[in-house]
């Protein structure tokens, strides 16, 4: 379908994007350009655009054509029911990492003034909606990047959230801090896999997806070194890719690990691997 020459009703815009990218990506861009709901979008279809307004539309939907990940073109994604702010220094939170958020309150929803470390935090959203699903608890959260920091940051303000931000790799900021709670959603892709290339993921920070040959240099790294920094009986919570659970709680069993478990995500497939930290002398 050729572009409109002049700037076309909701209906014509819609029409037109449908021929370039998927519809649902397509409304999801008119409303943000229109700053407008779903319901409005849908009521009135003869409301014709501005010329500004269809000049951003064009924009939107020739980068999205081109790949760029709708997430990063409207500056946001909903996770755990909040909107957080996204762009390309983080990773974009996914459905299957509020599991993680899920696991944390099975099993610290109770417990007062626990203390929370969140590792990678990119945009902040495990860490942000910790602090808020867990108000009593005291959160951390670590990022090795300066700028996925400052995204963190700006959610956490923007949320309300009182979480404490650390630059450093993995543990190497934190001393001799220890918690009750670790979570992490490190990179776990393998270095040579062809998705890496395929995408949203092509538009998405490399360091924060890939880890090794197998993709599991930073799960083995914090496997291993997560026992100097949680108190006896906590727990260590780990995203992972479709296929490591099994090779994810061999790493928790040679770290010392108990109770070791992997969980499924909503489509049946094992995404998180945790265990207990009942203490060892040893690990001292």
């Amino acid at each position: 379908m050729n572009t409109p020459d002049a700037a076309p009703d909701i209906a014509g815009a819609l029409n037109w994007a449908r021929a370039r990218i998927a519809v649902v990506d397509a409304r999801v861009l008119l409303r943000h350009v229109l700053q407008c709901s779903a319901a409005r979008l849908a009521a009135y279809p003869e409301a014709r655009l501005d010329e500004r307004e269809w000049a951003e539309f064009l924009s939107l939907v020739e980068r999205r054509e081109a790949g760029e990940p709708v997430a990063y073109l409207i500056g946001e994604r909903e996770f755990y029911g909040r909107a957080f702010m996204v762009g390309p220094a983080v990773l974009i939170p996914r459905p299957d990492t509020e599991l993680l958020i899920e696991l944390a309150l099975a099993h610290f929803g109770d417990r007062p003034h626990a203390r929370v470390l969140d590792l990678g935090t990119g945009s902040g959203a495990l860490a942000v909606t910790l602090a808020l699903e867990l108000p009593d608890a005291d959160v951390t959260a670590v990022d090795r990047s300066r700028e996925a920091l400052l995204v963190a940051m700006a959610n956490a303000a923007r949320l309300r959230a009182s979480v404490s931000f650390v630059l450093g790799d993995w543990f190497s900021q934190l001393g001799g801090d220890r918690y009750q709670l670790i979570v992490a959603n490190p990179p776990y892709v393998a270095a040579d896999d062809p998705h890496l290339g395929e995408g949203d993921v092509r538009f998405e920070p490399g360091t924060a997806l890939a880890a090794g040959p197998q993709g599991l240099d930073d799960l083995a790294a914090i496997a291993a070194q997560a026992p100097r920094h949680l108190e006896p009986g906590g727990w260590l919570f780990m995203e992972h890719g479709y296929d490591q659970a099994a090779a994810v709680r061999g790493l928790l069993t040679d770290a010392g690990f108990s109770s070791i478990t992997s969980w499924k995500d909503l489509g049946g497939i094992e995404r998180v691997s945790g265990g207990q930290w009942l203490g060892r002398e040893d690990s001292r």
